[in-house]
């Protein structure tokens, strides 16, 4: 732009000097012309800091641009053919068209052109072919700018995609490679020495289910790059997590079945998975715990309730600055990444958990 103001300028500045005779008064046509100079310096160093590029540097490149148009007439006297910054006024208007895309272009060009009909006392074919273009062209530059913007935002996320499936697959080869067959052998050993140690046996179930968690996850993260067209039942997702879970759950659910979008109903899952986790865990292994199951169609509610001793006030807390981030990331974090709210009841009367998802956040139909 600075490069385009320069030329525009040495323009300017060739056909005033060509025209001197034009001017009644030439004192003060060397002033404008100086000024111009002056202004084209200043605002290219200007515009060189983004920081500066505001609205009132915007507006100020526009006014001494209207300034030295309606002044024109002063300088060179009645009947004047050209203005004195002439091809000048384009470099505002696309500074305009450039920060305010075609609507700072057109608003900039209208401007100009009426500055620029108000001086004149007859409009020749020449004066309607540069006012045309300085209509048409600041609006199609201001548009070409946003396209290209626009565009850059496209790639940035696309480069932003690319480097994030990059990381996944290098983050599933480790886990593959790790603590996928570390759990499976947990989990093997653990069924072998059950039957002389039942909490061994317990930990190799435990291993079996992460597991199996660990495996869907890497499943869901190499389909991330394309649409997830999938579902979940939530009703026989719960009904599948109650019979294996190892202690006994009494489950309420719907008639039919619970759609909702295959990671979405995934994560749902998994934290109640962790509810009943911490049943076993807090209460104890064979405790009974319940899960109902509403769809209201509007949103889906997960409600996990036990008869436990309830948990003692700060101790959530506690946990979370200890490290210990079951509840706060497994539970509460979950739900909040998507879009829904997990809130926690308890007391002497034990401990419940309501988990809702509201089908409005999700996009899915209601």
């Amino acid at each position: 732009m600075g490069i385009l103001r320069a030329v525009l300028l040495v323009n300017a500045v060739a056909l005033n000097v060509y025209r001197a005779d034009n001017f009644r008064h030439p004192a003060w046509g060397v002033v404008a012309v100086g000024v111009m100079a002056g202004w084209t310096v200043l605002v290219t160093k200007l515009y060189a800091d983004p920081a500066r590029r505001t609205a009132w540097l915007l507006g100020a490149d526009l006014a001494v641009v209207l300034g030295l148009v309606l002044a024109s007439p002063l300088i060179k006297g009645e009947g004047l053919r050209a203005t004195i910054p002439g091809f000048w006024v384009m470099a505002a208007v696309l500074a305009w068209a450039i920060h305010w895309h075609w609507r700072g272009g057109l608003a900039a060009g209208a401007l100009v052109t009426a500055a620029d009909l108000s001086v004149r006392s007859d409009v020749t074919q020449g004066n309607y072919g540069n006012i045309f273009l300085l209509l048409v062209v600041g609006p199609i530059v201001g548009f070409l700018c946003e396209s290209l913007e626009l565009m850059a935002r496209e790639r940035d996320a696309a480069q932003r995609v690319a480097i994030a499936s990059e990381e996944r697959a290098r983050l599933a080869r480790a886990v593959h490679d790790g603590v996928l067959q570390v759990l499976a052998l947990v989990q093997r050993k653990g069924g072998e020495l059950a039957t002389t140690d039942p909490q061994l046996g317990e930990l190799g179930r435990l291993a079996g289910e992460q597991e199996a968690a660990l495996r869907s996850l890497i499943r869901q993260q190499d389909a991330a790059d394309g649409p997830d067209t999938t579902t979940t039942d939530v009703a026989s997702a719960l009904e599948e997590l109650t019979r294996t879970n190892g202690s006994p759950v009494t489950l309420s659910t719907p008639g039919g079945p619970v759609l909702l979008p295959g990671p979405v109903g995934s994560e749902l899952v998994a934290a109640v998975r962790t509810c009943l986790d911490n049943v076993r865990t807090h209460v104890a292994p064979d405790a009974p715990a319940w899960v109902l199951l509403d769809d209201t169609g509007a949103e889906v509610t997960v409600t996990v309730r036990d008869e436990g001793p309830g948990i003692a006030a700060g101790r959530l807390a506690e946990a979370e600055d200890q490290g210990r981030l079951g509840v706060s990331q497994s539970i509460i974090g979950r739900l909040a990444e998507l879009g829904g709210t997990a809130t926690l009841e308890t007391g002497a009367f034990g401990t419940e958990w309501e988990l809702v998802v509201p089908r409005r956040v999700l996009g899915s139909p209601s």
